[in-house]
């Protein structure tokens, strides 16, 4: 599975050693030296570490260069935060996944969404707007849900770039690509009628808007990933899937709020 490292605003990700990565993400990666990782369980959630986290019921586990023909220690290990923490603990740096006292985060990283999970790409690409596809029945259900026109239309557009009749792999149908527990418990009769799955999407927007204070990058998230997959992770999880979604969602927030003029355009200093 692969693994994508990006340096945040501790201290550029090049200091971390590779081998802490390749030791507490081998179940994303593989070819690290026999090595000890600590799975650590608190208060209901798990985190990996190089050494034994305080406060938490930790279980060592060797891990060794033949890893790659181990089981998938991803669901082995349990989830895990898409964040690396540095540390001092009895004089020594030790890295976790776990934000404890006195944590540094050192870096973040994305993995390749495990099997079984919601997360998806999208069936849309990031383009131009497109206006005239259902313009009366975004706008009447976002004035209805109290919702923007441009964030509803941004979320069909990278779900399945307007075709009423798209089917996922993972089984979302119609318009806003809702799944069918999601389409049923909305009230959804025909899930590839645009007017129902764009009211249906416009009410589990303003839902998901509520419980998390819309927060739009989380609200995307769980529109993507579910809201379980949210609560798990604490916010957004680190799927490769997801957070390229919510980077699609957020472009096409934008160019369609330009589009329709709530959103004025960044003009550049003159040289």
């Amino acid at each position: 599975m692969a693994l994508e490292s990006r340096p945040m605003n501790a201290r550029p990700s090049r200091y971390v050693p590779r081998l802490v990565v390749a030791t507490l993400l081998l179940a994303l990666t593989a070819g690290a030296q026999a090595r000890t990782v600590y799975r650590c369980v608190r208060d209901g959630t798990v985190s990996l570490a190089t050494a034994p986290e305080p406060g938490s019921r930790c279980t060592a586990r060797e891990i060794d260069d033949n890893a790659v023909k181990l089981p998938n220690l991803w669901g082995e290990m349990g989830v895990i935060n898409g964040n690396l923490y540095e540390r001092q603990q009895d004089g020594k740096t030790v890295y976790s996944t776990r934000k404890l006292p006195g944590s540094v985060r050192v870096m973040g990283f994305t993995v390749e969404t495990p099997p079984g999970e919601p997360a998806h790409p999208g069936l849309g690409t990031v383009g131009k707007p497109q206006l005239d596809k259902f313009p009366k029945q975004f706008s009447s259900a976002a004035k209805a849900n109290g919702i923007d026109d441009a964030w509803l239309r941004a979320i069909a557009h990278a779900e399945s770039g307007f075709n009423e009749k798209a089917v996922s792999s993972k089984g979302a149908q119609g318009v806003m690509q809702l799944m069918p527990d999601t389409a049923k418990e909305y009230g959804v009769v025909d899930p590839f009628s645009s007017a129902e799955s764009i009211n249906a999407g416009a009410r589990h927007l303003k839902s998901l808007m509520r419980r998390y204070n819309n927060d739009l990058m989380l609200v995307a998230a769980a529109y993507n990933a579910g809201i379980g997959t949210v609560t798990r992770y604490g916010g957004v999880p680190p799927y490769r899937e997801t957070q390229e979604y919510i980077a699609k969602v957020q472009a096409l927030h934008q160019r369609y709020q330009l589009a329709m003029g709530t959103r004025k355009p960044v003009l550049k200093a003159a040289q």
